[in-house]
């Protein structure tokens, strides 16, 4: 989880420390995450509002917490190169790009939130990441103008 500049808050959330997960998965080689201990843990801090949340998935987070999402998107090349130098192999990669390949987190999201405060932007290369910042300051400004 992540929070950035400006009034925003930074959330440490003690997952690396084992405090927030259930077990851990053989199979693609991760912890499991509690998403009940998840929420609970965040609750108190994303009603306070000025909160950005950074993670893989959504479907487990109430409605209520967000006023915009964004889902990153990859084109397959670059994901599975992406993918691969962080040592991802077998099942966890395939399962990763088939991901991407049937819009998996975008779908989840539009099921989650309503669709139009959901937005795809593209992650492929340096200068994706650049306007992508760019794009969500500038959201951020404004929904704190139109909302302070």
């Amino acid at each position: 989880m992540r929070i950035n500049p400006g009034s925003h808050q930074t959330l440490g959330i003690p997952c690396a420390a084992g405090e927030l997960y259930e077990g851990f998965d053989e199979e693609y080689a991760c912890p499991i995450l509690d998403e009940d201990r998840v929420v609970d843990e965040l609750e108190a801090r994303m009603s306070e509002g000025g909160v950005i949340v950074d993670y893989h998935g959504c479907d487990f987070f109430p409605e209520r917490w967000f006023h915009i999402v964004f889902v990153l998107r990859t084109d397959n090349s670059c994901l599975y190169q992406r993918l691969e130098s962080r040592g991802y192999t077998g099942k966890k990669l395939q399962d990763n790009i088939q991901c991407e390949i049937f819009q998996t987190l975008y779908e989840e999201a539009v099921l989650s939130y309503k669709k139009e405060i959901v937005h795809q932007l593209p992650s492929n290369t340096p200068e994706d990441l650049e306007r992508n910042l760019d794009q969500i300051m500038q959201w951020i400004e404004q929904w704190m103008k139109d909302n302070n």
